[in-house]
């Protein structure tokens, strides 16, 4: 079985465009989808929603896919903390999958906190795509 990493990021959600408004788009692939949270928040964006419908249709229409969902956040806050909240935002867009009808065995996570930022730097043109 084919296993695919995809990482959760939190923040302002303007790399979500391609999702074309309230419209449910079905990736090419799930490598480097994300999906973005605001600040200190694993609450799920109507964007990122659809986003993640998105990326629940391709499971669906590809059954012997298995993801990753790697929660992360900026460098603000403790170590603890941060792996908390990447905990909480990576099972909350597991939540929305598993919702839409895929599969929970299908579906792990891990939190990253802020250990693993997908941008280095200090500030929020920085911090923005690290949570």
């Amino acid at each position: 079985m084919k296993i695919l990493n995809f990482a959760l990021l939190a923040g302002v959600a303007g790399l979500l465009a391609a999702c074309g408004g309230s419209s449910v788009v079905e990736p090419s692939d799930l490598n480097d989808q994300r999906v973005f949270f605001a600040f200190n928040s694993a609450e799920i964006s109507d964007e990122a929603e659809n986003n993640l419908l998105g990326q629940a249709l391709y499971m669906k229409n590809h059954e012997n896919t298995k993801i990753q969902i790697a929660g992360n956040c900026d460098e603000r806050g403790s170590t603890e903390y941060n792996l908390a909240l990447g905990a909480r935002r990576a099972n909350a867009a597991k939540a929305v999958l598993v919702k839409d009808g895929i599969a929970s065995s299908r579906i792990s996570t891990i939190s990253y906190g802020k250990e693993r930022p997908l941008v280095k730097g200090t500030g929020e043109a920085v911090w923005k795509y690290n949570r």
